[in-house]
């Protein structure tokens, strides 16, 4: 009897176990599936979405040389492209045209089109540049420049330039597009005092360098894949 009764338990322990170990994984699937289907947009509504931003942005969001530079989205950090089209949404930004395409965007979708682009990695669309004016860019974005408060790039940027969370990719960016923003970062960014735009950061920085500076960072940075 006691035999039985010890082989009874063990086999109650057993499916016990069984039911716990089906129900936990039970749960995690269901887990997933739910968290897939609030992330997940199918393919049909995502292409036509990535065709409409590569209709400014490039082919593979390299970017685009057009009456004003559209600057590469490719390989871009998905955090920091969404912090920038809330900033045009919240008007802490200015483009009424990036306003009119982020302010519709579903949180999936977002999602999805930042991951999208965030896995493309094209060649460079560069301009050609003296090596000379590259090489200084390149002391700048490594080692700042200490007599005007500029610190290395290197510091919020990675040292290969492609950028960590809310700190974007400059590697590939269009060297006339870094040159544009880093002149006039005031005209466009920092509208709104009260809500500052978190890229806010780069502005003493903008402000601090040259124009002969700012187009040896932007042409050496066009150069890095």
């Amino acid at each position: 009897m006691r035999r039985r009764d010890g082989h009874r338990r063990r086999l109650c322990q057993f499916g016990i176990s069984a039911v716990l170990q089906f129900g936990i994984a039970a749960l995690a699937s269901n887990a997933q599936a739910e968290n897939a289907t609030k992330t997940t947009v199918p393919q049909p509504e995502l292409q036509p979405k990535i065709a409409y931003c590569e209709n400014c942005h490039g082919v593979s969001g390299q970017g685009f040389h057009g009456y004003y530079p559209i600057p590469r989205l490719a390989g871009q950090q998905p955090e920091y492209i969404k912090n920038q089209l809330q900033a045009f949404i919240e008007h802490r930004r200015t483009n009424n045209i990036m306003f009119n395409v982020a302010h519709v965007l579903s949180p999936a979708m977002l999602d999805a089109l930042t991951e999208s682009f965030h896995q493309l990695n094209p060649k460079p669309l560069t301009k050609p540049a003296p090596e000379d004016l590259i090489a200084e860019g390149k002391k700048i974005f490594e080692e700042g420049i200490t007599k005007s408060d500029v610190p290395p790039c290197v510091g919020c940027h990675g040292p290969e330039a492609k950028g960590e969370g809310q700190f974007p990719r400059l590697a590939g960016q269009l060297s006339d597009y870094v040159a544009d923003k880093l002149t006039n970062w005031a005209k466009e960014r920092g509208q709104n005092p009260a809500n500052p735009d978190t890229s806010a950061i780069m502005a003493p920085i903008a402000h601090s360098l040259d124009q002969q500076q700012i187009k040896a960072v932007a042409a050496y940075l066009n150069q890095l894949e």
